[in-house]
């Protein structure tokens, strides 16, 4: 179990907007964002990352094509993960196919701890206590580390998705020592981070260093300290 290591301080309220839920840097820390009322669109905006709702159920885009024809109307081709259940469906629809974004409320929280069953955090504003299942947060408990200042996304009052900060700064808890007397270009090694997420890191970097990462490519960008 991993703990809060200082008590978290009141957070002072920051104003949300209210916007579909489109693709948004969650590098902004957004205390809450008022639900939007659902919006009518079609195969022309979809975009990565929108979430609509289908048969009830919000659905999130992963990635979409579009197919030109000779004759007719073109057609577009589009991944889905089913944000409740977790599957992932591909479907295929007509040019001007009509959609309903998600009605969600995006809400800030702190992450606390995790056990084997559920990550816990802290809503922002009222410091209540959430816990989200494992599977809900999915590949993101990786990027998770302690105090981390995050999103999640629900739906119809259930949380069904977590949304770190898309650039982060990390511990590195280990990694191989640098060799004294290497000066390869490009030489590269694997590290563990405070999170557990193992990423390539330059080979320059040892154990305690504080980096920043691209947590959507799960990449080295700099140096932090």
């Amino acid at each position: 179990m991993f703990s809060i290591r200082s008590l978290v301080v009141a957070f002072a309220a920051i104003a949300g907007t209210t916007s579909a839920f489109v693709p948004s840097s969650p590098n902004h820390f957004v205390a809450r964002t008022p639900t939007h009322l659902q919006v009518a669109i079609d195969t022309s905006d979809i975009k990565n990352g929108l979430t609509v709702e289908i048969d009830g159920e919000p659905f999130k885009v992963l990635s979409f094509s579009i197919m030109k024809q000779a004759r007719g109307a073109a057609k577009t081709t589009i991944k889905f993960k089913n944000l409740m259940r977790g599957n992932t469906i591909e479907n295929t629809y007509r040019s001007g196919e009509k959609f309903q974004t998600a009605q969600i409320d995006k809400i800030g929280h702190i992450f606390s701890y995790a056990d084997e069953n559920n990550f816990s955090f802290m809503n922002a504003e009222s410091f209540e206590e959430t816990l989200v299942p494992i599977s809900i947060v999915d590949e993101s408990a990786k990027w998770i580390s302690e105090g981390m200042e995050l999103n999640l996304i629900f739906f119809n009052d259930k949380c069904i998705e977590v949304v770190v900060p898309l650039s982060n700064t990390y511990e590195i808890t280990d990694t191989e020592p640098n060799v004294k007397g290497n000066t390869a270009q490009g030489y590269t090694k694997p590290a563990t981070l405070d999170s557990g997420a193992i990423i390539s890191v330059p080979g320059y970097l040892e154990a305690g260093d504080k980096i920043r990462v691209d947590t959507d490519r799960g990449a080295f960008l700099q140096r932090a300290d």
